[in-house]
């Protein structure tokens, strides 16, 4: 199979994992855990939006940084800028957070709001250089819409208690 007819395939399997789900935090540790186990990357996950910063969530891989404020690193640059960002070496990224000496290459896809709004980011690491491309972020951009759809269909509920 090629990279697209793989990609095809997972977008289906992220679907079929997590549609009809209703638990976030479940749904993004299948998802990482299925792209991590499909593709073999090094890191595979999320960090969410807190505020300011981009907290840890599930994820697959060696352990990683608890906290990324924005603007800072890949993560935090993706979530500023709103867009996916790839980066064949994370060496020469300005203000690259190295929560692992092995990573060499990196890519990061936001998860938005249905206003587009950014809650989270979808972070991929690799031990190879240049190891992510277009077809790498067409995809999973894709796959964040999908989880995005279904593991926060009202990712900007009202707060009840905001109303009273």
């Amino acid at each position: 199979m090629d990279k697209n007819e793989t990609y095809q395939l997972l977008v289906k399997q992220v679907e079929s994992l997590i549609e009809g789900e209703h638990n976030p935090t479940g749904q993004l540790a299948n998802v990482a855990a299925l792209l991590h186990e499909t593709m073999r990357w090094w890191w595979t996950g999320f960090y969410l939006v807190d505020g300011e910063n981009l907290r840890l969530g599930p994820f697959q891989g060696p352990v990683a940084c608890y906290n990324i404020k924005r603007g800072r690193g890949v993560c935090g640059t993706a979530w500023a800028e709103n867009r996916t960002i790839v980066v064949p070496d994370v060496e020469q990224f300005p203000g690259h957070i190295a929560c692992s000496s092995q990573s060499r290459s990196e890519i990061v896809v936001p998860l938005r709001d249905n206003e587009g709004n950014v809650i989270g980011v979808l972070d991929i690491d690799s031990k190879e250089l240049a190891t992510f491309d277009d077809v790498d972020a067409r995809w999973l951009e894709e796959i964040a819409r999908v989880i995005t759809l279904h593991a926060f269909p009202a990712s900007n509920p009202v707060n009840p208690a905001q109303t009273v």
